[in-house]
Order: C-alpha cells, then sequence, then structure tokens
C-alpha cells in the first residue's frame, strides 16, 4: 500500500495544488495575478528542456531497438497492428468529444482577451496542401529545430537519426549509447523540474481561473467523466473485440483471465515503462511467442498509446472550443485525427509524460505556448485510466501480431506445446 501511495504522490501533488489554485481562482478573482510569475517559471522551464527531451527520448527509443527474431514480419505488423488501433481510438475520441462538448454553455471570450499578445497564427496566404505539409514536417535550417514552435519537424528529425543509429550497427553504438544517456539526464532534469510543479502549475492554474471564472471548472469535470466514458467502452468493448480478431472465443477466455494484472499495474503506477514486465509476464501466458511479445512490449510502452490519442483528441477540442475555432471541416476533422495519431506515438512512457505531446498540438495548430498549463491539467485528470488504455492495450496488440505472423492457429498451436496458465 504504502508503494501504491508514493508512486501516486506526485499526481496527489499535482491534483491538489489544481484544486487549491482553482479555490484561490474563484475566491479571489483577477488579484490572483499576482502569483503568475510563479507559474511563469514553471512554464519557462519546461519549455526550456522541451527540444533536447524529444531528441533524445525518440532518437533514443529507436536507436536501441535489438535482439529481434524475423525482424522485418515482426516489425511490419507491429506497427500495422498500432497504427490501426490508434486510428480507431482517434475516430472513436473524435465521435465522443463531438457528442458531448466539454465547454458547452462555458463563455470562452475571456480568454482572447487574457491571451492578446500572444494570438493564435493565422494563414496570411493561400499555399498549397503538398507545401503546407513539406512545411509542416521539414525547416528550412538546422537552427530552427531548437525553436519549441516547430515540434513535429524536431520529431521527424529525431526519427532520422534514431534510425540511421540502427542502421550503422556496431559503429553506432556508442551513439545509441549516448543517446540513451541523454535521455536518462533529460528525464532526470525533468524530474526535478517537476518537484516545483506542484506550486507553478497551482500559481499558474489560480490565474487562469482568477481570469477566466469558475466556469471552466465544470469543462474539466465534464472532460473527465467523457474520457471515462471512452475509457469503459474501449477497455470492454474494443479489447474484447481485438482478442476476439486475434483468436476467437479462445483469445477473448485468455485474454480477460490474464488481463486483471497488466490493468491493476497500469493503473497503480500510471506508467506503461513500469507496467512492461507485468504485461511480458501476461503475453506469455496468452500464448504470445517471446520474440514478439519482447518486442511488442517494449515498443508499446513508447509508442503506442490508444488512451493517449484519446486524451491528444480531447485536448484540441478542448482548445477549439475555448478559442471558439470551427472544427467540423473535413480537413480539420482529418487534421485532429492525424494529430492525436501523433500524439500517442510521441508520449513518453512515465507517468504524465504528456508534456510532448501538448507542445505538439500547440505547435501544429498554432496555439500560443501560454495555453499550456490549461491543458496540462487535462494530461493530470485523466492520467490513470489512460494508461491503463495504453498499457493494457498493448497485451491484445502482440495477440494481434501473432495472429498476423503465426496465422490463424497460431492460439491453439501455443496451448498444445503447453498448458494453459
Amino acid at each position: 500500500m504504502g508503494k501504491i501511495f508514493s508512486t501516486y504522490k506526485s499526481t496527489i501533488l499535482l491534483l491538489g495544488a489544481i484544486i487549491i489554485g482553482g479555490i484561490a481562482g474563484v475566491i479571489f478573482g483577477p488579484s490572483t495575478a499576482v502569483v503568475k510569475p510563479f507559474g511563469d517559471l514553471f512554464l519557462n522551464l519546461m519549455f526550456m528542456i522541451i527540444v533536447p527531451l524529444v531528441f533524445f527520448s525518440i532518437a533514443s527509443s529507436i536507436a536501441n531497438i535489438s535482439g529481434m527474431n524475423r525482424l522485418g514480419k515482426i516489425m511490419g505488423s507491429t506497427f500495422l497492428v498500432f497504427f490501426l488501433t490508434a486510428v480507431v481510438s482517434a475516430v472513436l475520441g473524435f465521435v465522443g468529444t463531438t457528442a458531448v462538448d466539454p465547454l458547452k454553455n462555458t463563455d470562452t471570450t475571456t480568454i482572447t482577451n487574457m491571451m492578446a499578445n500572444a494570438e493564435v497564427e493565422t494563414e496570411t496566404e493561400e499555399i498549397s496542401l503538398l507545401a503546407k505539409l513539406v512545411e509542416t514536417v521539414t525547416v528550412t535550417d538546422f537552427s530552427m529545430l531548437f525553436s519549441k514552435n516547430n515540434m513535429l519537424q524536431l520529431i521527424v528529425f529525431a526519427i532520422l537519426f534514431g534510425l540511421a543509429t540502427a542502421l550503422v550497427g556496431e559503429k553506432g553504438k556508442p551513439m545509441a549509447n549516448f543517446l540513451l544517456s541523454g535521455t536518462e539526464v533529460m528525464m532526470k532534469i525533468v524530474k526535478i523540474v517537476m518537484y516545483y510543479a506542484p506550486i507553478g502549475l497551482g500559481c499558474y492554474f489560480a490565474t487562469i481561473i482568477g481570469e477566466l471564472g469558475p466556469q471552466i471548472l465544470g469543462g474539466y469535470v465534464r472532460v473527465f467523466l467523457l474520457y471515462l466514458g471512452i475509457t469503459l467502452v474501449y477497455y470492454f468493448g474494443f479489447f474484447t473485440l481485438y482478442a476476439y480478431i486475434a483468436g476467437g472465443k479462445q483469445g477473448i477466455k485468455v485474454f480477460w483471465k490474464n488481463a486483471v494484472p497488466p490493468s491493476v499495474t497500469a493503473i497503480a503506477t500510471c506508467s506503461s515503462a513500469a507496467s512492461i514486465p507485468v504485461n511480458l509476464d501476461a503475453t506469455r501466458k496468452m500464448g504470445v511467442p517471446k520474440d514478439i511479445a519482447e518486442t511488442v512490449i517494449p515498443l508499446g510502452a513508447n509508442t503506442h498509446k490508444d488512451g493517449s490519442v484519446f486524451g491528444g483528441v480531447i485536448k484540441i477540442v478542448f482548445l477549439f472550443s475555448l478559442f471558439g475555432h470551427e472544427m467540423m471541416s473535413f480537413t480539420t476533422i482529418l487534421s485532429i485525427i492525424a494529430v492525436s495519431f501523433l500524439v500517442g506515438a510521441v508520449m513518453g512512457a512515465i507517468p504524465s509524460g504528456g508534456l510532448i505531446g501538448e507542445m505538439l498540438i500547440l505547435s501544429v495548430f498554432g496555439f500560443p505556448p501560454e495555453v499550456l498549463p490549461i491543458i496540462a491539467v487535462i494530461s493530470t485528470i485523466i492520467d490513470a485510466p489512460a494508461t491503463l488504455l495504453n498499457s493494457t492495450g498493448n497485451t491484445v496488440c502482440a495477440m494481434l501480431v501473432s495472429r498476423l505472423v503465426e496465422g490463424k492457429n497460431w492460439l491453439k498451436n501455443a496451448f498444445q506445446t503447453r498448458p494453459a496458465q
């Protein structure tokens, strides 16, 4: 019990700070602006480390992929399964947020005044779709990658750098080790900064509530209830469907027989990385071949997060509603789904690891960086159910990959060689 409390301690502190900040904002109103510098300090510290954090974490995860048998077929099947389940999550999330607007009947006009000096970017000239795509994924100069406003471009470079490091082989090992070391250092910096998070986020949130009024608090409550509803539908409905696709009725039975330990671990730790050992044990009991399990589970902990995809959709829709933007055009819907998919792919395998994804959202849609704490609150309140979907989803994905790699009789063959556990 003590370990679980210790793991939850940071989340409990953040929630406590948010609640206290919200109450202070309601009581003191605009006067809470006096504590805004303390919030700005936290925000600036996070902005300061975001570029190296993104580069090292993504490049390292790709550069250090190793020890995989049947690499081509397993990797191809893995990414196909990850892609399809993430797209399903994005579409389901958009449908859910369309049905339940988290900011319905909320007066959001004050936000435009609050962000008067940091207006959302608008296009001043018409450019083609292909030109916009090129502009979205690349920059004209390497130095521009050091800007937090070019997050997607930095991610593309980090992927290429990590891939090239892996392809070099033995000569790339020192660089892969350097990237791994850099990731650990950046994670430690994040941990140090997060000691200040309750104060910084609490002060910033108090300022936001003081400026916007208490009505936005109702929006956060609706976000949590909406996310909880989506979680229940996806966890019980779609996980069962995926298990059936992977192994028929026996697949459903085997999955739910072994799904409880990974689920409990995910909720208790709020960490995909911490759930890896339990997930590996569960997939072994599900009959998943060892090389497939050891590929899908660690890789999924970093790049496959259906719960984070849901969160990405909700955050984007929340900001669109907050700024009064129209989002029902076909292009906008596709953009929301695509960015939410990327958000699920770039999340770090750490508790409350939504910072990278949130900066990606702000960068792609042109929202001012100052609104980061607004959606950071959403990350905190959905952390536990999101990790449940992220982590436990990797086990059923391992079953789907086994179906693609081993054939339709993979489950029957697995338990012919050893009894089910």
